[in-house]
């Protein structure tokens, strides 16, 4: 037995049990169009069998927009989103005040402005702020892209900037998945969190899990994670686990 089993094992005992994952690169591989991103069957049956169990809660969080991550995903309740890196929740959006909206809009135009003509990158818009993807572009044209909006608009007081895998999301409210998880916590009454990620923007909600809790990175790169998988068919298996010995 690894030790990833042994964790997932005691943390199916637990009276009420959260289970946060991202999206991609977790459930679905990654993929050159966002849009095509689809989890594996294996991933999506224990999911949909995971969140009919009594007090487990199911939560995907995402750097994507709410809307965008429940199209892509193809899950609905009782599985639960958050999007936008923790700036929207499903039971309510992204709130901004009006200097925010108004900076949302600059923001926007910028962005828009500064890689018109880029070929291959692609704006995702959320409804606190922007990202710019791109993967599958041309290196040169994905580097020149990011050190401009680094080093433009993301520079605009106001502006929270967080990188990822070939993407930048641009945001007029500081939000993170760390946060996320604090909030998911407390609303659910959550006894022990799984977490499971594999980006840059996942080391925030690392970070926050404490004893009785596990964390799950998946692929390489540093991590405050405790456990590691190489790519979504393990995370697929590991949720079959976890469903194997909580039902």
């Amino acid at each position: 037995m690894t030790d990833l089993d042994a964790a997932v094992r005691e943390l199916a005992t637990v009276p009420r049990l959260l289970v946060a994952l991202d999206f991609d690169g977790v459930l679905a591989p990654i993929v050159d169009v966002p849009s095509d991103a689809r989890p594996l069957p294996e991933a999506a049956a224990a999911i949909g069998a995971l969140v009919t169990l009594p007090d487990t809660v199911v939560t995907l969080v995402s750097g994507r927009g709410l809307a965008d991550l429940a199209a892509t995903s193809g899950f609905g309740a009782p599985v639960r989103m958050v999007g936008s890196h923790g700036g929207e929740f499903d039971d309510g959006g992204a709130v901004l005040d009006d200097g925010q909206h108004a900076l949302l809009d600059a923001l926007t135009a910028d962005v828009t402005a500064l890689v018109a003509g880029e070929p291959g990158v692609k704006l995702e818009h959320k409804p606190a702020g922007i990202a710019v993807h791109v993967r599958g572009t041309a290196p040169e044209v994905g580097a020149r892209v990011l050190e401009a909006v680094r080093t433009g608009p993301a520079a605009r007081p106001g502006v929270d900037a967080t990188p990822g895998k070939d993407v930048l999301d641009l945001a007029v409210l500081q939000v993170t998945k760390g946060m996320a998880i604090d909030v998911l916590r407390e609303r659910t009454g959550a006894d022990a969190v799984l977490f499971v990620g594999d980006d840059v923007t996942d080391e925030t909600a690392f970070v926050r899990l404490g004893d009785g809790d596990v964390g799950v990175k998946v692929g390489p790169g540093d991590t405050a994670a405790g456990h590691r998988v190489d790519g979504p068919p393990d995370v697929a298996r590991l949720l079959e686990l976890l469903l194997e010995l909580r039902s």
